[in-house]
């Protein structure tokens, strides 16, 4: 029997609850000493979360400075490969060395690369620099939550988890402004440079303050060196092949079908790697145990679903609403106040009915309020996206946080980076899934209305110009409920994926960290 099934869950009044609670085996006993961890988290994070809105509004003035528009949107797509792939093999490697060493490594990296982006000198430059930052960005988001879990019991993990995710709510919101301001009155590279004193100070507060226990001596720990290159080389190719397909050239092209066959070589190669490694960097039990199999799949979906509003609901708000791109973006931006405020009080559903049925009932309520996305009146008025927004956020925190938590309280020290590496990867990919599949049914849809006059893309330039046509607004009204139906299928699928799959009780272990 694997671990999972003969580990029973620890005592408590509910399905999930665990044993009362104990300073964590990997966190620092002193109360202000944690507290100086989590505000180094929260710095932490907040660098991974910032860097992508921050730059997006600083596009137009890099490009003028700069050039190489043709190839501007590697600026992020180069960043998101970069850290999607390394997240397993910094999961991995802080199981093996412990969290500091890889999280100081991760933002010393992350660091390194806003530095040499604000001293970019052409494009090409700028966009390898990105792709730096993004080798660092994957140690920040992935040891942070492993961190955040080893730093208190299960009974209080949702108020940091809650934090996190504020942070991420806060950068969503304040990133565009703050790039804006730093391309209009100083100059592109201060949104990479503003970076290093920040840095600096997580980085202070971590050396100082986070103390991990003596590691037992034993053999020196193996290096799966070839497995983390296979993983590397099989994601990145794959991701390049979704993120550029449809894009940089048609789907059934010969650049699309020769990186999506190499990629499929490589994950063939990766298999074998990693069945032969002694400490592969990604173990089969990720799969094998159940429990963790759903979770990765049902956050998959997430990461699929979260592409309908995230990409698409700007565009529907100023073509179809007629609104201006800040009023459109705080459409889209209200759902980042009720995910943080869900997510810190999902602990009093699911200690009540446990991790799955709190996520069941979270993932359910967001497929029906992205069914009502469709039926909204046309045009319609703002607040009603914006309310289904707020009400889809509450959902999404009530989805996901309890499977995150849960996860990360069914396996033990050694194990626990390497399953938060995998839940992450899982989402991030995800995401780039989506948003190939939900742009090209974007595409299509526009270009069967238009009558193949144009996509999303153009659409989107010409807004700029002027108020487009009802034409237009209705191709792009049903381009958009397309992507939402895709989005409710993807939370459907979920949904049934933990359903059938995921224990009704997680087999939370009675270890040190919870006990």
């Amino acid at each position: 029997m694997s671990q999972e099934e003969t580990q029973g869950p620890g005592p408590g009044p509910g399905p999930d609850t665990d044993a009362p609670s104990a300073p964590s085996a990997a966190g620092p006993v002193d109360p202000r000493k944690r507290r100086a961890v989590v505000a180094a988290l929260m710095l932490a994070m907040g660098l991974a979360a910032l860097d992508s809105t921050i730059v997006s509004t600083a596009v137009p003035q890099i490009v003028g400075d700069l050039g190489g528009f043709s190839v501007f949107s590697w600026l992020f797509s180069g960043y998101l490969l970069a850290v999607t792939v390394t997240l397993p093999v910094y999961g991995k490697l802080s199981d093996t060395f412990g969290r500091k060493p890889v999280l100081i490594a991760g933002a010393a990296i992350f660091l390194l690369g806003s530095l040499l982006c604000a001293l970019a000198w052409n494009m090409a430059a700028l966009i390898a620099f990105r792709i730096v930052q993004g080798l660092g960005g994957g140690a920040l988001q992935g040891t942070v939550q492993t961190l955040a879990a080893d730093l208190y019991p299960l009974k209080q993990r949702p108020k940091i988890q809650a934090k996190l995710s504020t942070v991420w709510a806060t950068s969503a919101v304040a990133g565009p402004a703050v790039g804006g301001v730093l391309a209009a009155y100083a100059d592109w590279r201060w949104i990479f440079l503003i970076n290093l004193p920040i840095g600096a100070l997580a980085l202070w507060l971590i050396v100082r303050h986070l103390h991990e226990p003596a590691r037992t001596p034993g053999p020196r720990p193996r290096i799966d060196w070839a497995g983390a290159l296979a993983v590397f080389a099989c994601g990145g190719v794959l991701l390049t092949a979704l993120v550029q397909g449809g894009v940089a050239w048609p789907w059934l092209s010969a650049p699309s079908i020769a990186l999506l066959g190499t990629g499929l070589a490589l994950v063939a190669l990766t298999v074998v790697i990693e069945r032969r490694a002694a400490e592969p960097i990604i173990p089969g039990w990720v799969w094998r145990r159940r429990t963790i199999a759903a979770v990765n799949l049902a956050l998959g979906a997430l990461g699929l679903l979260m592409v309908a509003p995230t990409v698409f609901l700007p565009t529907y708000a100023q073509a179809v609403l007629g609104l201006a791109p800040i009023a459109a973006g705080f459409v889209l931006s209200v759902w980042t106040l009720s995910w943080p405020v869900s997510a810190a009080l999902s602990q009093h559903v699911y200690r009540r009915i446990g991790f799955r049925n709190s996520a069941l009932i979270g993932i359910g309520t967001a497929a029906l309020l992205l069914l009502a996305f469709p039926f909204l009146p046309y045009p319609g008025e703002p607040w009603q996206p914006a309310l289904l927004m707020l009400l889809l956020g509450a959902a999404l925190g009530l989805f996901q946080l309890p499977l995150l938590i849960g996860v990360q309280s069914i396996v033990v020290w050694s194990e626990r980076g390497t399953a938060t590496g995998s839940v992450l990867f899982c989402r991030q990919t995800g995401q780039t899934l989506g948003a190939a599949l939900f742009g090209a049914i974007a595409n299509g849809v526009l270009a069967t209305r238009l009558g193949g006059a144009g996509d999303l893309d153009a659409v989107t330039r010409s807004l700029g110009s002027g108020a487009p046509s009802d034409h237009v607004r209705h191709a792009v009204a049903d381009a958009v409920h397309a992507v939402y139906y895709g989005a409710a299928c993807a939370a459907g699928l979920a949904f049934l994926v933990l359903l059938l799959m995921a224990p009704r009780r997680f087999p939370i272990l009675k270890s040190a960290a919870d006990s």
